[in-house]
């Protein structure tokens, strides 16, 4: 890689090993460097510095600090040598201060939740958050990722596209190890040894089964699946369904196992209109339905086909963040959004003050919200929309 003017710095044969060598001589002199001033200086980009400030703050070399990077104290001869000593209390570096990059699919839909739970770490932390908002097939998520980083913040929760074309850039980039990043409800493998990335997942897979289990427990003994064509969970709805559905003894085919159109397209409707025929002619008396929307459009075409739910058709609902406003109010499967937040903040957190800990990914189990939908009139809970009891999945 070459330096200001052209010229390869001499010694070095490995590039990445002399951009190293450039960013900790800079530090060393000068005691503190700033990663965009350092990459305007040196012609490369902010990412490339920052990378190399991750590296050396990896071996002990500089010390990270909020937009660059610092020199650390020189290390006695005695402390020499091969000491893997996991880092004490006082050697960790305080959060307080630092900033944290938010990048998000959405901002009007499941994901808010998640975001009041990041902040609400973060506070803790003394941390701020620095959001943007992308799209699932973002082809620039890469370019947010970047603005994010010339900010100055010190690490990323995010939840970008990780599957095909667009998935494989952002796969390589997470390679790079540029920052610390914690994946929120995605998970990637990385580089040619395919190591994990930090991550943060729902088990959307027991979700789907709890739903399958009540509804067994309410004397339903053909109960089928309905999800979003455009539904990045499906796959897991659809494996803890089967699974829970094998392990009761229920059948997976011969019952409604069907993808619904966007609804805000013109066959979306008539798409569910089908369903409810299908569920009809194979004698299911039970769906679980992927996401509110598309559950409350199934009860109320089949409420105004005169069916009774949930006497002739029960429906529960997956996301639950307006199925308790349905009519009837829906029983539904509550992915824990604010704990998702919560703990993609303190992975990032231990991440920070430890560069050097294993890679931890956490799953954490939904909740289903019992209501009218799936079982006989329920008792009111004062202070909740609707007729609600919780059972924890």
């Amino acid at each position: 890689m070459a330096i200001p003017g052209g010229a390869p710095r001499a010694g070095h044969t490995d590039p990445v090993a002399a951009r190293r060598a450039e960013v900790l001589a800079a530090v060393t002199d000068r005691g503190a460097i700033r990663v965009t001033e350092l990459a305007a200086e040196l012609g490369v980009s902010a990412v490339t510095v920052r990378r190399a400030v991750s590296e050396l703050a990896g071996s002990g070399q500089v010390r990270r600090v909020h937009g660059g990077a610092e020199a650390v104290e020189p290390v006695s001869p005695l402390g020499t040598g091969t000491d893997e000593r996991p880092p004490r209390a006082a050697d960790l570096e305080p959060l307080g201060g630092r900033t944290v990059g938010v990048l998000i699919p959405s901002l009007d839909y499941y994901w808010p939740g998640v975001v009041r739970g990041m902040q609400e770490a973060l506070a803790s932390h003394g941390m701020r958050m620095l959001l943007r908002g992308s799209r699932y097939d973002a082809p620039d998520e890469l370019d947010d990722v970047a603005r994010l980083l010339d900010s100055g913040v010190d690490g990323l929760l995010m939840a970008p596209t990780v599957q095909g074309a667009g998935g494989a850039a952002m796969r390589d980039w997470l390679a790079t190890g540029a920052a610390p990043v914690v994946l929120v409800e995605r998970t990637a493998a990385v580089g040619r040894e395919h190591v994990e990335v930090e991550s943060v997942l729902t088990d959307h897979s027991a979700g789907a089964a709890t739903a399958v289990y009540h509804l067994a427990s309410q004397g339903h003994v053909r109960i089928g699946i309905v999800c979003t064509e455009i539904s990045l969970h499906a796959g897991e709805l659809r494996h803890g369904w089967a699974g829970a559905c094998a392990d009761l003894g229920l059948p997976t085919t011969g019952v409604p196992d069907l993808d619904l159109p966007e609804r805000r397209g013109p066959g979306f409707v008539a798409a569910v209109e089908a369903a409810i025929d299908t569920a009809l002619s194979t004698g299911t008396t039970a769906l679980l339905v992927h996401s509110d929307p598309e559950a409350i459009q199934v009860a109320q075409s089949a409420i105004e086909r005169g069916l009774r739910i949930p006497d002739d058709l029960a429906v529960v609902a997956y996301d639950d963040e307006v199925a308790a406003f349905g009519t009837p109010p829906l029983t539904a499967v509550r992915p824990p959004r604010g704990a998702l937040g919560h703990a993609a903040v303190e992975l990032l957190a231990a991440r920070l003050a430890d560069p050097a800990r294993p890679v931890h990914r956490v799953t954490v189990t939904p909740t289903l919200n019992i209501r009218r939908s799936s079982v006989g009139p329920v008792p009111a809970v004062q202070g909740g929309p609707g007729d609600t009891r919780e059972a924890r999945a």
